[in-house]
């Protein structure tokens, strides 16, 4: 029986529910969600929603709510100056509720706004996980886990064999031969797992606004690709003229410096799939964020044959994200678009700001690779 307050509380989820898919554009470009994520859950505030509440007015307090008011009239009881000002005050103010969202639903509402389609994951079939499951009876086992109705049957059959089950005095009493006792059995299940690896170039040309860009879009990918699997391993490669794998901290934080090399981060990239996650066992995901400057044409050509021949064959998507920088020339996502034409799981996204980043989440996750 779901009880009054209850069927008011699931309603008025499902009114948050609505507000933040209709405002989800909003939410992503301005990173309402980063920050307050914490091991299950993301806070969002919603200022244009209060709980319903009781308030107990004060009678005859004056102010414009009880008669006319004059210049200068507080709109409710205090001393106010005409300015605006005052001092301290001891009642509560009004404050912006936060709404509690699994991760689960997080990723539900952004793949209905986004419409996004279900993950195809590969390699199952070759990678299984054992699990212990209850599903078979024996006649040995703790007390904790005696079967009741099957102990019960075995105990009514001996009696009736035995003739002593009287139908009119139905009294069954169990010996320990009848006890029987619930036992697992381990089963193998195909599993899919994903690798995550992000790269980004941190040279002199890519700031603080650019990474910011690049923390709020990696945050939605994440969300959306470990829906779709069991298990999800995230790593993070970082270049400038040189690349190096870091922590995600790291990733995010590190200071602008050097020049620009991008196929020393597709070399590493390289590196670690070949040696670690064979594309037969893991999909592979591999996002890269620059500001389109390299620099030259020959590692720009080095790229694309490192994209054609060491990575494309063994990702399920390749996503190339340039963020628009005043001192990139941007000129890298013409160079792949150009020579790399027919790839169906290359994709690049150009992102000039903060409202770029909801199609670009759509551009890279749209295909359902």
């Amino acid at each position: 029986m779901v009880l009054n307050i209850e069927q008011d509380y699931l309603r008025f989820r499902q009114i948050v529910r609505g507000k933040i898919k209709q405002d989800l554009k909003k939410y992503i470009s301005q990173g309402e969600l980063i920050g307050k994520k914490g091991k299950d859950f993301v806070s969002i505030p919603i200022p244009q929603i209060e709980m319903p509440n009781f308030r107990f007015g004060r009678r005859n307090m004056g102010g414009v709510g009880q008669g006319e008011g004059e210049p200068g009239t507080p709109l409710a009881p205090g001393d106010v100056d005409e300015d605006g000002s005052g001092p301290a005050g001891n009642s509560p103010g009004s404050h912006i509720l936060e709404v509690d969202l699994t991760m689960d639903e997080l990723a539900e509402i952004l793949a209905e706004e986004l419409e996004l389609p279900r993950i195809q994951p590969k390699g199952s079939a070759q990678l299984k996980t054992e699990r212990d499951r209850y599903s078979q009876v024996s006649k040995v086992g703790p007390e904790s886990l005696r079967h009741f109705k099957r102990t019960y049957k075995e105990a009514l059959k001996r009696q009736i064999t035995a003739g002593t089950y009287d139908p009119l005095n139905p009294y069954i009493v169990p010996i320990h031969e009848d006890k029987r006792y619930l036992s697992w059995k381990t089963k193998q299940r195909p599993e899919s797992n994903a690798l995550i690896l992000y790269m980004m170039d941190v040279s002199g040309s890519m700031g603080d606004e650019q990474k910011e860009i690049v923390r709020i879009e990696s945050f939605w990918i994440d969300t959306w690709i470990q829906t779709n699997y069991n298990g999800v391993v995230t790593r993070y490669i970082i270049h400038d003229a040189v690349a190096q794998e870091v922590d995600s901290e790291t990733f995010f934080h590190t200071r602008e410096s050097g020049g620009t090399v991008i196929s020393s981060a597709y070399d590493l990239c390289h590196k670690i799939i070949e040696e670690e996650y064979p594309q037969e066992l893991w999909n592979i995901y591999v996002f890269h964020f620059s500001d389109g400057d390299n620099w030259s044409g020959g590692d720009t050509d080095r790229c694309i044959n490192l994209l054609k021949t060491n990575l494309l064959p063994k990702v399920n998507l390749f996503g190339y994200g340039q963020v628009e920088s005043t001192y990139g020339s941007g000129q890298f996502i013409r160079e792949i678009e150009n020579n790399i034409t027919d790839e169906d799981n290359l994709v690049t996204s150009r992102i000039e700001n903060k409202e770029d980043i909801y199609q670009s989440i759509k551009d890279f996750l749209g295909k359902g690779k």
